[in-house]
């Protein structure tokens, strides 16, 4: 889950919303998203999304995709709010004892 704020008030959260979910990677898939009151008439994005680990870096993402140009026009910032890592079990190494 990842925490997307705007510049201000006025910043049109459908479109901060659209410009989020126009990143397309290999590994990674948008989810459920709400609009969350932080103050003043501020609200910030939620959004879920769930990452290939072996294929996508959620810091790299946020650092190289949400907080440049174009998008940063409307994202002033980025937060992991939770983050659940699924991973593969392996069968149990035997002794031969």
């Amino acid at each position: 889950m990842i925490d997307i704020k705007p510049w201000d008030d006025e910043t049109d959260m459908k479109k901060l919303e659209e410009a989020v979910k126009s990143i397309q990677m290999e590994g990674l898939f948008w989810g459920a998203s709400k609009l969350v009151p932080v103050g003043y008439g501020i609200k910030k994005l939620q959004i879920l999304c769930t990452i290939v680990d072996d294929l996508v870096s959620i810091d790299t993402m946020i650092e190289e995709q949400l907080t440049v140009e174009p998008i940063n026009e409307y994202v002033q910032s980025c937060d992991i709010v939770a983050f659940n890592k699924i991973c593969k079990f392996h069968e149990p190494i035997r002794n031969s004892f």
